[in-house]
């Protein structure tokens, strides 16, 4: 389809060439995803006639001028000005007899500014990107027009974690030249890079550790910025900081527990992410230790904060809340000095449940977390008691889903008692009960709680 586009676009008089991101990921190895394709020499509306054989033509995002066809984004060069305040204060015009280095010279760094002439196979880099891909080095293709969207130091940030690369010196000091302005950033611009970033990120602490080296987090993320320097007892925590611990946790849930479910990996990815945000709050140093008790319930409120500021859904900061709550469940359950009996057990993923998560979920954290270190067990990858806790999870089958209630309302119906407001408390005897004894038996159930 890219061949024959720009071939139709040749013959009336034009040149489509294959750029961004496209062209990047070819050059890795990878698989591209997306195909933008900018035609050079032809109008708009020529460019309109043009694509009208190939099928619907869509101008998504006219201010942009981009078409959409079968699955292609395509687009003539225009220059962006930046003329006020805000990710909106831009000045957009189109000019499709704009050489490639002007245009190329607008896009962030310089492995985004190589193009692809589909026709002959030619690698179009006016701004070397080759040869900063080839050195593992990410470096910002204009310094002038980099500073007009604050937006690309998240940017770098995940492109760093993605493709684990080394910021060149010159993007991290105009980094921090415009860290303050960061705070124009609406938090749903700021979510999407985040997002990438654990998702998509083979080694998410490299981004975080840009985002600290430049100063971002006291401007974007406090309670991460909070991390940094609070300490951790050294029998349980020879790798340092908190901050270094949770890098670590994030890689390992990185490396081990994203499957490509986007629910459960945003999940999972930010519960490794927030899990000890609340430490910072409680850390305190007790007859000769560092200890942060309730630090599981005391990460609820900077959790929330963190996702809401970047317009998180709420039902992701429900389920990443519920999971920072429990987290260290796994480990306390399993162990022969708590002993959790079943009845805990199900109330646990009743709470997951309730929240959102699951235990499944509430497991691939915890791992996340007792990975996230340098203890023997845990660079052997050793977690024997989270192996246990799971174990006792599958034997009562409450994995994925709590046990659900054996006595229902009906069942009190057909005893012939009205719906009231006294169900609730009889129906909640009715699920301690059956959660106690494991009895599945809705009238043997009933029998023992209505006498």
């Amino acid at each position: 389809m890219v061949f024959k586009i720009a071939n139709a676009v040749r013959e009336a008089g034009g040149r489509a060439l294959v750029v961004g991101g496209f062209v990047r990921d070819q050059r890795l190895g990878l698989d591209p995803k997306d195909t933008d394709i900018e035609v050079y020499g032809l109008t708009l509306e020529q460019l309109k006639q043009v694509l009208a054989p190939f099928g619907d033509v869509d101008l998504v995002g006219k201010a942009f001028g981009v078409f959409k066809v079968q699955g292609c984004d395509i687009s003539i060069p225009r220059r962006d000005s930046k003329v006020a305040a805000g990710h909106k204060g831009f000045e957009i015009s189109f000019d499709p007899n704009m050489s490639l280095n002007d245009a190329a010279r607008r896009r962030d760094f310089t492995m985004n500014s190589m193009a692809l002439d589909p026709l002959t196979g030619e690698i179009l880099d006016p701004y070397c990107g080759q040869m900063a891909l080839g050195h593992k080095v990410l470096e910002m293709t204009d310094p002038k027009t980099f500073v007009e969207d604050p937006l690309r130091v998240l940017r770098a940030a995940q492109f760093i974690a993605r493709f684990e690369l080394r910021p060149h010196s010159s993007l991290l000091e105009t980094s921090r030249e415009i860290v303050q302005t960061m705070k124009e950033l609406p938090g749903e611009r700021v979510w999407e890079e985040m997002c990438k970033l654990l998702l998509k990120g083979k080694k998410p602490s490299k981004g975080f550790e840009f985002l600290r080296e430049v100063g971002v987090l006291p401007v974007l993320f406090p309670e991460l910025h909070a991390l940094i320097g609070c300490q951790q007892e050294y029998e349980w925590h020879p790798e340092g900081d908190v901050w270094i611990h949770t890098l670590m946790a994030v890689d390992v849930a990185a490396e081990l527990f994203r499957n490509g479910d986007l629910n459960h990996d945003l999940t999972v990815m930010f519960g490794a992410l927030c899990h000890d945000l609340g430490k910072p709050a409680t850390t305190q140093f007790e007859t000769g230790r560092w200890r942060a008790k309730g630090h599981e319930e005391a990460g609820i409120a900077p959790t929330t904060s963190f996702m809401d500021r970047m317009r998180a859904p709420l039902e992701l900061t429900k389920a990443v809340c519920g999971l920072v709550a429990v987290h260290l469940a796994p480990a306390h359950f399993a162990n022969p000095k708590f002993n959790a009996t079943p009845k805990a057990y199900r109330n646990l993923a009743r709470k997951l449940d309730a929240a959102g998560t699951t235990i499944d979920m509430l497991f691939k954290v915890s791992s996340s977390d007792h990975f996230g270190r340098t203890t023997p067990d845990a660079i052997a990858r050793d977690f024997a008691i989270g192996e246990k806790f799971m174990e006792k999870a599958k034997e009562i089958k409450i994995v994925d889903k709590p046990e659900p209630d054996i006595v229902m309302g009906r069942h009190l119906i057909a005893r012939g008692m009205k719906p009231g407001k006294e169900f609730g408390p009889i129906l909640d005897k009715c699920r301690e009960y059956q959660y106690e004894t494991g009895n599945k038996d809705a009238d043997e159930i009933l029998r023992v709680v209505l006498g």
